[in-house]
């Protein structure tokens, strides 16, 4: 397996059916409809435009098995140091430890870009993705109470963060 940067010619399809699955068959994503090509290649725009990495994972075939990246936690100036992070594995794969290796390369990405906080939002009940995060030193930041609502039942969206040594000169402004 190998990671490394996922474009859209060559990863769009893939990364819309990962999306797609965990839409409609997960609570990863607080959406109800599927998105579209159109949609995941304005994804891949705004990714590109901001300088965002969109990392997959690929098997010897060029199969992608999953996918990761991060972007800016909120979009006020002082927050420049904090990225919001998401990992998302094709069904298939998972528990292969495929998450496991994007998201050490998202850290250690953060971390070469000189980023202080990684944020994941978590739905509260997904138990796997948070162990994989407090197994990376992620801690418990908090937990909004019925911050969302699908499949019929009210979700819990709980904060976990990483705090990284970078930068090692913050500037503000």
């Amino acid at each position: 397996m190998r990671i490394e940067s996922c474009n859209p010619d060559s990863s769009a399809t893939a990364i819309l059916e990962i999306f797609n699955d965990a839409i409609l068959n997960t609570t990863a994503l607080y959406e109800y409809r599927a998105r579209t090509r159109e949609q995941v290649l304005d994804w891949f725009r705004g990714k590109d435009e901001g300088g965002w990495p969109v990392l997959g994972a690929f098997d010897d075939s060029g199969q992608l098995l999953g996918f990761a990246s991060f972007g800016p936690f909120r979009p006020y100036p002082a927050n420049k140091y904090t990225v919001e992070h998401s990992v998302y594995i094709d069904p298939a794969h998972r528990g292969k430890g495929v998450a496991k290796m994007l998201l050490q390369r998202l850290i250690d990405e953060a971390r070469a870009r000189e980023y202080h906080v990684m944020v994941g939002a978590i739905d509260a009940d997904n138990a796997v993705s948070i162990r994989l995060h407090e197994a990376f030193g992620f801690v418990h930041a908090g937990t909004i109470r019925q911050a969302a609502f699908k499949f019929g039942r009210w979700l819990d969206l709980a904060f976990y963060q990483l705090t990284l040594e970078t930068p090692l000169q913050p500037l503000d402004g």
